[in-house]
């Protein structure tokens, strides 16, 4: 019902939109009357938020004619008149460029279900975004619920991901679908797309940047194409052992990541594309130009997609930010060079990196450095902190001090799983979440990890993971939609 309405508002801004002479789209989808001008609005973080997050609005403009252009780039809350422009900027964007804007709004005053509106003119052309927010009423920053999940194709290590690995490998393209469709019922609506490439190296313990990538991509890449003959399962932790080894070499899916795409834009999900792997916690020279290079082909082939909504760097890092000072150096030069060059593609589109929480008293005042490049900081491992180190809510307050001293956002990456025999994950308790999810209130947004092997919809034709994920599902359902009550909070 609640989509519905939003829905509904929507139509009802395009009607008033048109009738003030602008064309719009909803949900950042691309359209105008200029064919030669693109435009995007993204908003960090994506709705639904609470009233004491302070919202980062960003758009951006490509002028695809053969001149330049200037654009007066505003941004409105609800209508286009006067009253109601939050932001105008004026651009001068070169033939065949693209230009950003961004500023920060203060959402207390405008608590309720609202849109935001950016509307690019050049001369006689316009182009106009809509994207639907809603605010909430509340004394935390944290909306108390999990607002997307993590998303694997297939899991990295054997053992860990014991329970279904066996099964996820088997998915068509159309069950890749339904697990879109199965976050969305449960309002997971954030997508973080583990990685697009599969390959078991680690830093400091391979050699490629002298004899070339060794991966297995998930998509048809042209500049790291799959290699004849090779196995998803060679690029595994113990893929060897595996019960599809070896006569399953790929995914039974030809157009996974199509899939998925094609099914968020349907359903107003974001995504993030998974720049990685390259080497686990490895931010060499080497893994930057990699990444670049992928980065460029992800943007070329599926920047297209209005679900498309920004880059999850895969790699991850310890919370101490590098077991010395040169690779914490690496790392803080690795994201000042990758997200001046992601911006470059798309002004308005976020970079996130995903990290440990422990031992962050060791990482030698490094946060600000690696926080001045970064847009998201997504933190896990809060509920399972090492004696002698901080708590998980303290080690919380501490990262939302360095992320609001550098205008960055901080994200909670929830670990919705437990450790059993060989590591083997499987679904963590619903009262131990809902636990996490009252205690750190501080988290703009949650997203879980994973939702792939963990959680599923009864529905679904595939369940990998089996019946447990089904009852955790079931179970964060019920607290979702009858409240904090139901299950004794």
């Amino acid at each position: 019902m609640k989509n519905i309405v939003k829905t509904l508002q929507c139509i009802i801004m395009l009607v008033l939109l048109a009738m003030a002479g602008c064309t719009g789209s909803t949900n950042n989808q691309t359209a105008g009357v200029s064919k030669d001008t693109r435009a995007s609005l993204t908003l960090i973080p994506p709705s639904p938020i609470t009233k004491n997050v302070k919202l980062d609005i960003r758009g951006a403009v490509w002028n695809e004619s053969p001149a330049d252009r200037k654009y007066k780039i505003s941004v409105y809350m609800d209508n286009v008149d006067k009253a109601s422009c939050l932001h105008t900027e004026e651009k001068e964007v070169p033939a065949g460029g693209n230009t950003g804007v961004r500023f920060w709004l203060d959402t207390e005053k405008y608590i309720g279900n609202r849109n935001i509106i950016l509307v690019a003119e050049s001369g006689n052309e316009v182009k106009t975004m809509i994207e639907p927010l809603t605010i909430i009423d509340s004394k935390i920053r944290s909306t108390r619920r999990i607002d997307g999940g993590w998303f694997e194709f297939y899991h990295w290590c054997e053992n860990e991901g014991h329970f279904w690995n066996k099964d996820i490998i088997k998915l068509t393209n159309a069950q890749w679908a339904e697990m879109m469709k199965g976050m969305h019922d449960i309002e997971m609506d954030i997508v973080v797309i583990q990685e697009l490439f599969r390959n078991q190296k680690y830093v400091g313990q391979h050699d490629m940047d002298k004899t070339g990538y060794t991966g297995f991509p998930y998509y048809e890449s042209k500049v790291y194409p799959k290699k004849e003959g090779d196995s998803l399962l060679n690029h595994t932790n113990f893929g060897k052992e595996s019960p599809n080894y070896p006569a399953w070499k790929d995914l039974a899916a030809d157009k996974p990541l199509e899939s998925v795409l094609d099914e968020a834009d349907k359903l107003n999900m974001k995504v993030f594309l998974g720049v990685g792997g390259y080497a686990w916690f490895d931010f060499t020279q080497g893994s930057l130009d990699w990444s670049k290079k992928v980065t460029k082909e992800l943007w070329e082939m599926y920047g297209h997609h209005k679900s498309f909504y920004g880059w999850y760097i895969s790699n991850e890092v310890g919370g101490y930010l590098g077991e010395n000072d040169e690779r914490r150096d690496e790392l803080v030069h690795f994201f000042k060079e990758f997200t001046a060059y992601a911006r470059s593609l798309a002004p308005d589109k976020p970079v996130m990196l995903a990290t440990n929480c422990h031992d962050v008293k060791s990482s030698n005042g490094y946060y600000p450095k690696l926080l001045a490049n970064l847009d998201i900081l997504c933190p896990f491992g809060f509920h399972r902190m090492p004696e002698g180190d901080y708590t998980g809510k303290e080690v919380a307050e501490i990262l939302q001090n360095y992320c609001d001293e550098a205008g960055s956002h901080l994200w909670m990456d929830m670990e919705v799983f437990l450790f059993g025999e060989k590591n083997a994950l499987y679904p963590r308790p619903i009262d131990q979440v809902v636990h996490d999810l009252l205690m750190l209130d501080n988290f703009e947004k949650v997203c879980c990890y994973a939702y792939t092997g963990l959680m599923n919809a009864s529905w679904q034709t595939a369940q990998p993971g089996g019946e447990p994920t089904v009852k955790l599902y079931n179970d964060y359902m019920q607290y979702l939609v009858t409240g904090r009550d139901t299950i004794g909070y």
